[in-house]
C-alpha cells in the first residue's frame, strides 16, 4: 500500500474531522445525519494517519510529493 495522500490533504481531513466532533458532541447535528457524519470523520482521521486513501487508489490521484511515496 503505497502513500497516496500529501500533507495538506492530511491535515484539512483531521480539521474536518474535528469541526464534525464537535458539533456532534455540542449537539448542532444529531440523529442519523450525525452519525453517518462521525464514520465519515472517523475514516477520514483513519485515513489521514496511514496516508492512503482508498478512493483514489482506482482514479490514480496523488496529492503527495514524488520524495514522500514508500
Amino acid at each position: 500500500m503505497t502513500k497516496n495522500m500529501g500533507t495538506a490533504d492530511r491535515i484539512i481531513r483531521i480539521i474536518i474531522a474535528a469541526i464534525v466532533g464537535v458539533l456532534y458532541f455540542n449537539e448542532v447535528i444529531s440523529g442519523t445525519l450525525g452519525i453517518i457524519l462521525l464514520i465519515v470523520a472517523g475514516i477520514f482521521v483513519l485515513t489521514s494517519f496511514i496516508s492512503f486513501c482508498p478512493l483514489y487508489a482506482p482514479f490514480g490521484i496523488k496529492t503527495c510529493s514524488l520524495k514522500n511515496k514508500q
